[in-house]
């Protein structure tokens, strides 16, 4: 990483702390850094900064450490993403010991709650904007997730 690419993600960390914000996404021309900050204690991915994007291309990884699918899961034309609208914490369940809110195999309808993502303290409840099986589930319980990263596949 260059020095001057050093710089700015330190000012941004800064900043970010400053103002206890949990994420911060900064875009300069072709190079995007997102910081998230998170307790030291949680294991979490490495944090990646500074990566350079190619007007019009799109990134073939997941934000936020997610796994892409394996080769033979690919989508079928009938498959719907439902994708994080927030940078937040995935919680399959409504608390601790709950059953999931939906599972692989589990008929949905529009409107019927996926998930929650806890986003600065505040419980998002995620719902489903497609009628279908939910045949993904592409985020392990309690993972960060990122602002656009995929949760789940719905066919319809």
């Amino acid at each position: 990483m260059e020095q001057d690419e050093t710089a700015r993600v330190r000012a941004l960390g800064e900043i970010a702390a400053e103002f206890d914000l949990d994420a911060i996404r900064v875009r300069t021309g072709d190079t995007e850094i997102e910081i998230v900050r998170r307790d030291p204690a949680l294991p979490g991915p490495a944090p990646v900064a500074g990566v350079p994007i190619a007007p019009g291309a799109e990134l073939s990884a997941q934000p936020g450490g997610g796994e892409l699918p394996a080769p033979g899961a690919i989508a079928g034309a009938n498959v719907r993403r439902v994708t994080a609208p927030v940078v937040g914490v995935f919680y399959n369940a409504p608390a601790p010991g709950a059953d999931s809110f939906v599972e692989i195999g589990s008929r949905v309808t529009v409107g019927q709650t996926l998930c929650i993502l806890e986003a600065m303290k505040l419980m998002n409840e995620i719902a489903s904007d497609y009628a279908g099986v939910v045949v993904r589930c592409l985020v392990e319980n309690g993972e960060l997730v990122s602002l656009g990263q995929e949760l789940f596949w719905i066919e319809a």
